[in-house]
């Protein structure tokens, strides 16, 4: 039996510095989930009840679980569904909340820091990922992999998007040593010191089966269910693809350089310096006072200067990798900090009852957040 203990006295959180305001009526340990499932979300209220449902058939045997919402700037009720399935479940639900769209990387990056799961899953909130797989994941996982990434090897999406797809996993897959058909595939599980260790931003979202591989993770894949699109539309267009190829030449670059980042800025400088004082040696040897001897004499000087600006610039990138730098959290609305029921005594039996409350809830659940 595992019990939660609950504060007598009303205890507030404050931050300034991260961004919100955080109200926490009732302090207590939380049962130490088994799974978490970071789910980031823009506008999907059709899809939350369903989605959260199929989790809760496929988790529940696995032991505790939580699933967190990230609302990633959703302009539809989708905050209110999160917020009713939050009361609904309090000790399996939890919502965050982007005051505007921030992308899913962010998104990604604050339900990892939010999750305490032995295992973290990502799913995307459209349905198109079958809740089934959960099983699959945990037995792949549990060959001795850190990282077991989903292969949508039947896609149900147009051509223009898969065939660029291909060619960037490709491509991905060649510079960055992890071999994988599907890098973007939303459907993911991770060990938990996995999805702690990685830091996402921009739009790295793509590469984290790269990046942890990069830091010495097994990495691994399995074919998974896909289906179409039932709800909404997607939320990408070709722009992706321009972005992606652009940070996979940062994934390319930070494999190589990461930790030396000066030896990057300093073979650029010697590569600049040699070219300047060739070009300088050549001005000099054509015939001082002559309009091409003044030519070379000021490119080379350029290219010198140059120099020993990427020498500069190596400095202060090696300075700044060796500082930590904490940036607010943007997070300003958390489910968690509403105050639940007390329960003296929380045991397995209320995971495996969920589906049964799940299912009465259903008539009542405008109810439940239309008040929200």
């Amino acid at each position: 039996m595992i019990r939660s203990s609950v504060s007598r006295r009303p205890q507030a959180k404050k931050s300034a510095d991260e961004g919100y305001v955080s109200e926490e009526f009732l302090s207590f340990e939380d049962v130490q989930p088994v799974l978490s499932f970071v789910i980031p979300l823009m506008n999907e209220e059709a899809t939350l009840e369903e989605l959260l449902a199929g989790i809760q058939r496929n988790a529940a045997g696995f032991g505790h679980y939580e699933v967190i919402f990230i609302d990633d700037g959703s302009t539809d009720r989708s905050w209110e569904v999160v917020r009713g399935l939050a009361r609904l479940f309090p000790y399996n639900v939890r919502g965050l909340r982007f005051r505007s769209n921030r992308g899913k990387a962010a998104a990604l990056q604050v339900g990892f820091e939010a999750a305490r799961g032995k295992f973290i899953f990502t799913m995307d909130a459209d349905l198109q990922d079958e809740p089934n797989e959960i099983p699959n994941f945990i037995a792949k996982i549990e060959e001795g992999y850190d990282l077991v990434s989903g292969w949508k090897e039947v896609r149900h999406d147009p051509w223009h998007k898969v065939l660029p797809s291909r060619v960037f996993n490709r491509m991905l897959s060649y510079f960055s040593r992890v071999k994988l058909h599907d890098h973007n595939c939303g459907f993911k599980c991770y060990r938990r010191d996995v999805a702690k260790s990685i830091q996402l931003f921009g739009e790295l979202h793509r590469m984290v089966p790269a990046l942890s591989g990069m830091q010495g993770f097994k990495v691994t894949e399995i074919v998974v269910q896909h289906h179409p699109r039932r709800f909404g539309s997607s939320k990408y267009g070709i722009e992706r693809f321009i972005r992606g190829f652009s940070d996979m030449l940062t994934m390319g670059f930070l494999r190589v350089y990461r930790e030396r980042p000066s030896h990057f800025a300093n073979s650029a400088a010697v590569t600049y310096g040699f070219v300047g004082l060739m070009i300088a040696f050549a001005g000099l040897f054509s015939g001082i006072g002559s309009s091409t001897s003044i030519l070379c004499l000021i490119m080379g000087l350029g290219f010198l200067g140059a120099a020993g600006l990427c020498v500069v610039a190596g400095l202060f990138s090696e300075l700044m990798i060796r500082q930590r730098f904490n940036t607010p959290s943007s997070v300003v609305f958390d489910t968690s900090t509403v105050s639940r029921p007390h329960h003296a005594a929380f045991t397995q039996t209320h995971s495996s009852g969920l589906s049964d409350k799940f299912e009465a809830s259903r008539e009542s659940f405008a109810d439940a957040f239309a008040t929200a």
